[in-house]
């Protein structure tokens, strides 16, 4: 049972960290924009909404209301929310030249506010449905090996989603490392790329959710 729980945590803490979906493309860009503060904090973000997410999915399995996420309605909101604030932030990525020189001038102006790089993390990934679903999976398989027990589903996510903040912190670390490395031509370049793909991820939300039913 324990090297099961090892390995459901190990799986979980790879998905959550290395899914390539928007989160992911954001906190790279930021660790190679704004350095590791500012990315740390919308990795804190991520893993707020994560936790946010874990814990609602453990209330409706332990009262076994998980129906309530499979209902088409629900399906269909979150991921025209989710896809609207995809394109939002995408197209502010696609608007934003970045300058170095102009970031050692005035780094305090440059550098978002902390709570707005929370919020972002937050947004980004809490309004992803496919987060949604692999908390879900996620969950209703690990419950199962631990009895349905809300204490112990809650000390075992726990754990992970620890483990799966330090991942978080240790990619924008080295995205910040690799900054001063980059022209000013790259760093915009990364910016068009990160808003493109975000920009894309919303669109196909909207479009699997809404027009291709």
């Amino acid at each position: 049972m324990t090297l099961g729980l090892i390995y459901q945590g190990f799986i979980i803490i790879f998905l959550l960290t290395f899914s390539f979906g928007p989160a992911f493309f954001s906190l790279i860009n930021t660790g190679i924009k704004h350095g590791y503060k500012q990315g740390s904090l919308l990795a804190f973000g991520v893993i707020l909404s994560d936790s946010l997410l874990c814990f609602l999915i453990c209330l409706l399995v332990y009262f076994g209301a998980v129906s309530i996420l499979h209902s088409e309605k629900a399906q269909t909101f979150s991921a025209i929310i989710g896809g609207i604030i995809l394109i939002v932030f995408g197209a502010f990525y696609c608007k934003k030249h970045t300058s170095k020189t102009d970031d050692t001038i005035d780094v305090d102006y440059k550098h978002p506010h902390p709570m707005l790089m929370i919020t972002k993390g937050f947004l980004l990934n809490f309004f992803n449905p496919t987060v949604w679903f692999l908390w879900l999976g996620n969950v209703t398989a690990v419950s199962k090996t631990l009895d349905y027990s809300i204490i112990k589903m809650l000390i075992f996510f726990s754990i992970v989603l620890g483990a799966v903040l330090c991942v978080e912190l240790a990619k924008v670390f080295l995205a910040a490392k690799i900054k001063n490395y980059l022209t000013d031509t790259v760093m915009t370049i990364v910016n068009y790329i990160t808003g493109t793909i975000l920009i894309i991820f919303g669109l196909v939300l909207i479009y699997n959710h809404y027009f291709a039913r």
